[in-house]
């Protein structure tokens, strides 16, 4: 019997990290242009974002950046923003707090669940409890409905 999973949009830049990760996933997937400058991406169905962070802040001075210009992009459209349930994001150590801030960023402003965060290409055991949590996930009124997208934000 095989896992329910949901849909995986992902967006991956050219160092192929968050891409690989998602691979290792080994279930359906959409990646977002790294070069869609007419935002004419879309999906039609409930997904997951998994996402990358870009550095900024304190490690460089420089004040956001931390969710890429494509991903924006892509949530900016009111439809694929509607079909979003949860937020998955990778990073690297290095940036201390800010170590995967984007999933903040999108779980805050899209009102989903930041389920899930990973360094780089992540570990076996993170695509054992990604692929586990996205199964259960799928089986969730919260995935269902999209009853999160409604909540009253905090």
């Amino acid at each position: 019997m095989s896992a329910v999973t949901p849909l995986i949009v992902y967006f991956s830049s050219v160092s192929e990290n968050t891409h690989r990760f998602v691979g290792k996933l080994g279930i359906r997937a959409l990646r977002i242009p790294v070069a869609d400058r007419t935002g004419d991406f879309s999906v039609d169905e409930p997904y997951v974002l998994v996402c990358p962070t870009y550095g900024g802040g304190r490690a460089t001075g420089k004040p956001g950046g931390h969710v890429p210009k494509q991903v924006i992009r892509f949530l900016n459209d009111e439809h694929n923003r509607s079909l979003i349930r949860g937020v998955i994001a990778a990073g690297n150590t290095n940036f201390g707090e800010e170590f995967c801030h984007a999933g903040d960023i999108i779980s805050r402003k899209c009102r989903v669940p930041y389920l899930y965060r990973f360094e780089l290409m992540g570990t076996t055991d993170d695509v054992d409890r990604v692929r586990a949590g996205l199964a259960d996930f799928a089986l969730s009124p919260a995935f269902a409905t999209g009853e999160s997208l409604h909540a009253s934000p905090a």
